[in-house]
Parts: C-alpha cells; structure tokens; sequence
C-alpha cells in the first residue's frame, strides 16, 4: 500500500506522539509498504529525505513559544497538495489536528483521498495553567473539543488509542465511523530480563534500596510535582529516578532542593532506549502521576519489562493500572496516598513479582505485531470502500449526464435501418452515430 503518515510532531522530537508515528511509519515500511511521512522542519528550510525505508517531508516551520519543542509550519498548501498528488497514497493518516493534519485534510478531499485522523490530544496538553484557570479554562476546554470533534467529522475514519479517548469524543458529538486501535508496543523488544547494576553504578544511582522509575515529560499536566512530595512523606528508604527534560525541570529541581531530597531523587535526564530499557529492568517499580494521559507508552513499557505500575485514577491510566492487580490507582493529586502505595511495594517483595506478572498479562494484549495488523486491515477495507464509492460516484454522475428520453421517430424506425442487438438499439440513419441502452422506462444515450 501506498500510506501517507501526517503529523507536527516527530522525531528528533521527544515526546508519545513522536514516538507513535515514527515507528508506524518504520514499520509499515519494513512490511513492504510505501511510506510518506509529512512533518514540520526545524529550520526555514523544507527537507526530503529517506529515513529507514521512509520518505520523510519536512517543511519550513517555526518553534512554538507555548510548548517548547513543538513546531508550527508555515502553512504549506501548494506544497503538500503536490506531494499529495505526487505520492497517489491509498491512505492518509493523520496524527496532529493543528496546521499540517488540517491542511492534508482540505487537500485530501479535493484529490479525492480518504482520511483517518488518530487523537493523541486533550486540551490540558496545550496548557495545564489556562485548562485550570477558573475563568476561562472551561471556555478553552469547550472551545478546544469543538475544533477537535469537528476535525474528526470531515474524516472517513476516527481512532483513538483508548476506549476513554474515544468516549471524550463521543461524549462532545463525534459522528464519524470510530473504534480505539492501541498505540500498541514490541513485546520483542520490552521484555523482562536479568538486573544489571552496571547500569546503576553509571547514573550514579543505589544498589542496595528499592527504585522507583517514572519516565516522561517533564512538564506542568503531568504532575511530577506530587511524586516528589509524595517522596517527602514516605517511610521506606525508596530512591526516585526521573528520566527524560521538560519545561518544568528548574522549577521540579527547587522543589527537590526546598525539600532535602536530593539524596533521594535523581534527575538522569535524557537517556538512551538501550540504556533506558536496561533501567527497567532493574528497578523496582514504576510511577506515574499524570492527569493528562489518553493512553501512556511509558507505563506500557514498564509493563511489559514486568514492573508494577503506581498510577493516577486519572483518564486513560485505569485501563492499563487495574487497583491490587498489576498495581495501584491513587486519587489525583494525593500525595499521602501515593506515599502509601509506594512504601507498601517497596517493602513487599512478593507482591511486586506477582503484580509485575499480571501486568505482563495485561500488556499482551497490546503487542505491536496484533495491532499493525489491524491498522492493515482498516487501511485495505478503507481504501477499497473508498475507491469503489468513488466509482460508484463517478457512475451516477455520467449516468445523470447523459440520461435523455429516447427520440420519437427513433422508437418507429424500422429494420433493416434500425441494427437490435440483445439490449442495444444503433440508430446509423442519415449519418446518425448514436446508440441507445435499454434502462427501464427510458433510454442512455453512449457515444459509438
């Protein structure tokens, strides 16, 4: 197949949405596809290139002040709609309902594309401050979920990686044909395996007390700030080692500072997925705070290293965190909970290794292989639903166009100037080079 992949966010951007669609892309390709990435630049300059089989198109793009690392292009039409005609893709998929999803959508439908848009957003991504502002983050919210559902309208498809992403959508009137299709993660590559404390004694981090890993952004909506409270108020000997660079790292690194933990809290900023992966395997247990998670790649990569999971009872966490199974839900915010929960794994042994075991369990379900094969199959279904309605489309049309009645004196004409043959009558007199096709009660007019 031929699949156009559109998004603003993409490596060497850091982040779940990056991560998503730049190993679709990778792995369709590596099936035998034909992949199109479409991405903003980071320079004035628009980019092409090949990256792991990949076409990637980059155009001229901005840096967005109120989210550091996000990219706004400036507003290339003609450019992607040449693209678009260029490539003939069977699919588009769109990744970001901002400025290049919404241009490929407008262009998609003059070039007669089908569309699949994938929602990774909730406004508290756009700015944690304004969502909970009393005055006007109700108004933002609504505001922001209206452009969202009317965005998915004008698709052929919708999908959303959790059933609780699709219900937000439901819930503010999405009408378009809907299912949730996981993000999906390779159990081949996150898999449990043996401790190494090499990896420890490199980022400088204890052997001999339990670790607790949380991996992502480091920004406002995901709430590390409760987990490092929570780390002030526990009793057990737990050290806590922060992975990955946001905007909120200075003022996270005071708050570490104001409390005296800075024994026991380690900021390893950006780390490799080799190294990361070794990290997993060698820690305790996984945390994660965030209130603004419609799915999260970083606690289903802890899963499926075999880690229990602490969560917020928040969004989409709960489908992945089941409460005294493969984890814990604590009540958003609630630090003296979190507290609680983190000192019980910690000093229970047992408990962590059959939690890691369940939550081994639960991520099965979500194994990269299962869910590229169901994005195959709606991209196939789509794209032939969507060619043979084309046809079908294009039918009518000619069949309204030429639909007459047919003559008076032609219906009286007689053999052997009228030739019938089965369904066709040819009327050849005086020059005439027209044929008429029986069609019930009338007659279409077919050039010879």
């Amino acid at each position: 197949m031929r699949i156009m992949i559109v998004t603003d966010q993409y490596p060497p951007m850091v982040g779940g949405v990056p991560t998503v669609t730049s190993g679709l892309a990778r792995d369709f390709a590596q099936l035998g596809h034909q992949v199109w990435i479409v991405a903003p630049s980071y320079g004035t300059h628009d980019t092409r290139n090949v990256e792991d089989k990949v076409r990637v198109y980059r155009f001229s793009s901005f840096e967005w002040p109120a989210y550091e690392g996000l990219r706004i292009p400036f507003l290339p039409f003609v450019p992607v709609r040449n693209l678009i005609k260029k490539s003939d893709p069977d699919i588009i998929h769109i990744h970001s309902p901002i400025v290049l999803g919404n241009i490929a959508q407008i262009m998609a439908g003059g070039l007669r594309k089908p569309v699949i848009a994938t929602n990774h957003y909730m406004p508290i991504n756009m700015s944690s401050s304004l969502i909970s502002d009393p005055l006007i983050g109700k108004y933002l919210n609504s505001i922001t979920y209206s452009y969202l559902v009317h965005f998915c309208n004008r698709c052929e498809y919708v999908t959303t990686p959790t059933q609780t992403a699709l219900n937000l959508l439901y819930e503010r009137g999405l009408r378009a044909p809907a299912r949730p299709i996981s993000n999906g993660i390779d159990l081949q590559k996150f898999a449990p395996g043996p401790r190494e404390p090499e990896v420890l004694q490199r980022f400088h981090l204890p052997t001999g007390q339990p670790l607790m890993l949380h991996v992502n952004r480091l920004s406002e909506e995901k709430r590390i700030d409760v987990l490092i409270d929570a780390m002030a108020k526990i009793k057990s000997d737990t050290h806590l080692a922060l992975v990955s660079t946001g905007p909120a790292e200075a003022e996270l690194r005071a708050q570490v500072e104001r409390l005296h933990l800075q024994k026991r809290v380690s900021f390893l900023g950006f780390v490799q997925d080799d190294d990361l992966l070794l990290l997993r395997r060698a820690v305790d247990f996984f945390a994660i705070p965030s209130e603004a998670e419609l799915q999260s790649l970083a606690t289903m990569e802890a899963m499926a290293c075999g880690l229990p999971i602490i969560a917020a009872n928040a969004w989409a966490l709960p489908e992945l965190v089941h409460h005294e199974e493969n984890g814990f839900l604590f009540q958003p915010g609630n630090s003296d909970e979190l507290a609680k929960y983190i000192d019980i794994l910690a000093s229970d042994i047992p408990l962590r290794k059959r939690m890691g075991a369940e939550s081994l369990h639960v991520i099965a379900h979500h194994d990269r292989s299962k869910i590229l094969a169901e994005w195959e199959e709606l991209y196939r279904r789509l794209a032939i639903e969507f060619q043979d309605a084309k046809e079908r489309r294009k039918q009518l049309r000619q069949a309204h166009k030429n639909r007459i009645t047919i003559p008076q004196e032609l219906q009286n004409v007689q053999l052997p100037r009228i030739r019938r043959t089965g369904k066709m009558v040819s009327d050849q007199t005086q020059g005439n080079r027209r044929r008429y096709r029986k069609s019930e009660n009338d007659y279409i007019e077919e050039e010879l």
